[in-house]
């Protein structure tokens, strides 16, 4: 049984699946702030930070991380209101046992529970309202308007953690939950316990290959596979 202090939750793949507007809502903001929305149709999202995928679509536009950088504030803003003028036509919905096992985790005493997410911040918890999820349960976090490393963001969020439990909050108590192998690679360099869910972008054996400390089919496993003190 492992003690865990706090849970950093992934979004796209973990909790829900947008069905394609987190792809549209790229698009469109891409035009409105860049000018451009070239290679987004066979870009591949899973992992990547948003500021990672502006730089890499980008770059051929004459943008490098510096230049993205600058106009990320304006990106975020665009994304989060393009997000939400799609829900009205995009399926955005929970996945397999998400739900009642945030909820079963919820109801545990001092556990905190954040986002680690390629999102920006803005987009994210208009996507999870989307899903039917109370963006307010989660009560820190980082984004992908940070960094266009994902690895940089678990220490940013366990810091944040800290800062709101009043006390350091050690990487070894802290679990990611987290549908890609980039979850599990950022996991490994922050020094955290990391529970792969293949319901996402790669596939179950991709994940198992990658030795997560726990690997589940969907959310409906974890209470079963996890136990946390």
């Amino acid at each position: 049984m492992a003690r865990i202090d706090a849970i950093l939750w992934d979004i796209d793949g973990t909790l829900l699946t947008g069905k394609g507007i987190g792809r549209e809502a790229t698009r469109r903001s891409m035009e409105q702030v860049f000018g451009t929305s070239t290679g987004i149709d066979t870009h591949h999202f899973g992992g990547k930070t948003d500021y990672k995928t502006l730089a890499l679509l980008l770059e051929p536009a004459g943008y490098d991380e510096s230049a993205v950088g600058e106009k990320m504030p304006a990106f975020a803003q665009a994304m989060a209101a393009n997000m939400r003028a799609l829900t009205a036509t995009y399926d955005v919905v929970a996945l397999p046992g998400a739900m009642n096992t945030l909820n079963a985790l919820l109801r545990r005493e001092n556990l905190l529970h954040g986002l680690v997410t390629g999102n920006v911040a803005p987009a994210a918890p208009v996507k999870l309202q989307a899903a039917g999820y109370d963006p307010a349960v989660f009560t820190f976090g980082a984004f992908g308007d940070e960094s266009v490393h994902r690895e940089d963001l678990p220490p940013a969020a366990i810091t944040r953690a800290s800062e709101l439990a009043g006390r350091s909050i050690a990487p070894e108590h802290v679990l990611i939950i987290g549908d890609t192998l980039m979850d599990i690679t950022a996991a490994r360099a922050s020094g955290v316990k990391v529970c792969a869910v293949a319901t996402g972008y790669n596939t179950r054996d991709e994940l198992a290959a990658a030795e997560p400390d726990y690997l589940i089919n969907d959310m409906a496993e974890f209470n079963g596979v996890v136990q946390i003190d």
